[in-house]
């Protein structure tokens, strides 16, 4: 067999490794080895602060450091990486939390369901664990918390890029729909003083938003809103923003959402979903792996920027532009289309 005939089933198996990797950060991460590590420290050091065996952590980060997450800079003693710095608990960028998320049982029982998803379209986490996510959240407040700082933590640059992208030079109330800690509304208040805002999730979701809002010194423009957006939104607002939430859900519920909002939104007012678009073709894009997690986990999906449009137009919405940012995520406007007939809103599931 030639060499040329070999080279793709080497990448392909190559690929195949992925599941390993992906766990390994995962446990750096939880374990905090990465917070530990202030300059070059010896596995034996590592392994005492982390509660793990000596042998099998060097095991764990030779192979990270083969990949350039750490460096083996002497026999057995390893120092961070550029890829290594965003795991630690007070990187800027910090994506230690998101790891421990994206790697935990929960995600992992899922994607062993992901059969089940490729043939019936729906939830492989519901057919793993009985429930939907979200209830799940509901009934695990642990996790929710986790997941919830995960996300806050993992936004940041997201909010950040589309605070910085889009302008609310107009607006006088914004309403976050499904906005968890108050994150995005922080930013947003922070950058316009004359803006209030209010912040709209489950109950568990904005359980921490009060102390965040305190914290960015915005509370006094800022309210805390529990609620379901398949039961309604809050009203009063001049712009509602959906950031990162469509992609959580199937075409029909993303629909109902995108009716309850329109529901409540004034003439001249609009709505701004913030989302990674889906490119059309092969062209590589970390939209395309998200998209397959949504499907595993609650039946989601990410969708490309004509399948926004049909989604705005579905609720008697017209999309009027998109903003693409360097952060992998764009942000598309949408008003009140008053030559479009709102259709029937569909049941929530």
């Amino acid at each position: 067999m030639t060499e040329s005939a070999t080279e793709p089933s080497v990448e392909i198996t190559r690929m195949m490794d992925g599941a390993v990797i992906a766990q390994l950060i995962h446990l750096v991460a939880e374990l905090g080895v990465a917070d530990v590590v202030d300059g070059a420290r010896s596995v034996d050091e590592l392994a005492s602060f982390t509660g793990t065996e000596p042998e099998a952590l060097y095991r764990a980060l030779r192979t990270l450091a083969s990949i350039g997450v750490f460096t083996e800079v002497a026999p057995r003693t390893f120092d961070l990486t550029s890829l290594a710095v965003p795991l630690r608990s007070d990187a800027e960028d910090s994506v230690r939390e998101l790891a421990t998320v994206r790697g935990s049982r929960e995600h992992w029982l899922a994607l062993g369901e992901l059969r089940h998803s490729l043939c019936t379209g729906r939830s492989a986490f519901a057919r793993a664990y009985g429930t939907d996510w979200w209830s799940y959240l509901d009934e695990n407040p642990e996790h929710a918390a986790k997941f919830s700082k995960a996300m806050g933590d993992n936004f940041a640059q997201v909010h950040a890029a589309a605070a910085g992208a889009s302008d609310f030079p107009d607006t006088k109330l914004l309403v976050d729909i499904g906005g968890g800690r108050g994150d995005l509304v922080a930013t947003l208040l922070q950058r316009h003083p004359a803006m209030h805002a209010v912040v709209f999730d489950r109950p568990h979701a904005v359980a921490d938003a009060a102390e965040l809002l305190q914290s960015a010194g915005v509370a006094d423009r800022a309210q805390v809103t529990a609620g379901d957006f398949f039961e309604g939104v809050p009203e009063g607002g001049d712009t509602y923003v959906l950031c990162r939430i469509l992609h959580d859900w199937d075409d029909q519920q993303a629909a109902h959402i995108m009716s309850n909002v329109a529901d409540v939104l004034p003439a001249g007012g609009r709505v701004v979903v913030i989302e990674a678009v889906v490119p059309e073709g092969d062209e590589s894009h970390p939209a395309k792996l998200m998209d397959i997690t949504m499907l595993a986990m609650h039946k989601g999906k990410e969708r490309s920027e004509s399948e926004f449009a049909a989604l705005f137009e579905s609720a008697g919405l017209r999309h009027v532009r998109t903003l693409h940012t360097n952060a992998q995520i764009s942000v598309l406007i949408a008003e009140v289309d008053r030559t479009t007939k709102v259709q029937e809103k569909p049941p929530s599931q």
